[in-house]
């Protein structure tokens, strides 16, 4: 059983992943309507990963006999004026999305919840992939510049990106480690 404070972190998490879903969302939206058909494959692809993140938490959260409590979502205003833009923005949203799964594992040990303490290294250790992956992507994207064959080839590399994250989200749901 997780304690008032763990439910209703955890809660707080499982509601920013349903942002970062969104968000995701939102940003392959924008990529597809500009021409980045690669990058908005990975978009949707990065959509999917954050919904699967969220539902994890839902049912550890229904195992562990909490009550999951779904609030309303703000609506997104975006704006992006290149695809390096972004994927600034990507990058600042991981971030944000590491320091609330670092708050919420220092919550959860101020409880002395262990087991849930021990449950969210997976998401840690998942994080410190996703900062890595955006940040190799930023780094590629700035070498093109502006650079319109460069952008092209980038674009295609998204599509293989893509893919790679879709065979692993596959796999992870054929044989679920967490």
């Amino acid at each position: 059983m997780v304690t008032k404070k763990v439910e209703k972190a955890i809660n707080e998490q499982i509601k920013r992943e349903e942002h970062s879903a969104r968000l995701y969302l939102a940003m392959a939206s924008w990529a597809e309507h500009n021409g980045f058909p690669g990058a908005s494959d990975w978009l949707y692809a990065q959509t999917e990963e954050e919904r699967i993140h969220m539902l994890k938490l839902v049912h550890y959260l229904n195992d562990r006999g909490g009550n999951v409590v779904f609030s309303s979502m703000d609506p997104l205003d975006l704006k992006f004026k290149t695809l390096v833009d972004l994927f600034q923005q990507v990058l600042k949203h991981e971030e944000f999305i590491s320091a609330s799964i670092n708050e919420l594992y220092d919550i959860c040990t101020k409880e002395k919840d262990f087991s849930s303490s021990n449950y969210l290294q997976w998401y840690i250790t998942e994080q410190i992939e996703e900062e890595k992956t955006v940040r190799n992507i930023l780094d590629q994207l700035k070498l093109t510049g502006t650079d319109k064959g460069g952008l092209f080839l980038m674009d295609k590399e998204f599509a293989v990106l893509a893919a790679a994250k879709r065979a692993s989200l596959l796999a992870a749901a054929t044989n679920p480690v967490v």
